[in-house]
């Protein structure tokens, strides 16, 4: 999670919305890295974790992610949950909740959604929650 917050960080300085993302291989490794870019591209597709998922792809020269972990501070929207099942992660940690557009448990529950034709991934959420939301307090405080 500190390379994810590291990378949120590095959002908010480019005056993105602060939210990172890393793949972390089978080994542990980093092999995608992600933060926020909409704004800078722009591109409603420049999601953190869109684009550590499309990195770790290229680094693995496959779009299946098997094996592999999501890191991100902030709850998955629904369209970065369908990136997450679309490239098989089995598993996803956050850490901050979002209650306006979450989709890993809060407003919907797409990752863990049986329905869906793609492997359900272990879901890990909270993981440090206050430090994660506390950053993006910050940044929305600063643009009010």
């Amino acid at each position: 999670m500190s390379l994810a917050l590291d990378a949120a960080r590095e959002a908010a300085t480019a005056g993105e919305v602060p939210i990172g993302a890393v793949v972390l291989g089978p080994g542990g490794d980093v092999i995608g890295r992600g933060r926020n870019t909409r704004e800078q591209v722009p591109d409603p597709t420049g999601h953190a974790e869109v684009l550590a998922i499309r990195a770790a792809c290229a680094a693995r020269g496959d779009r299946i992610l098997d094996g592999c972990t999501l890191v991100v501070t902030l709850e998955p929207c629904v369209m970065c949950a369908g990136v997450m099942l679309a490239a098989r992660v089995p598993t996803v940690i956050f850490g901050a909740w979002d209650a306006k557009a979450g989709a890993a448990g809060s407003v919907y529950d797409l990752l863990r959604d049986g329905r869906l034709p793609h492997p359900v991934p272990q879901v890990i959420a909270g993981v440090r929650q206050a430090e994660c939301a506390t950053l993006l307090e910050e940044f929305f405080a600063r643009m009010r």
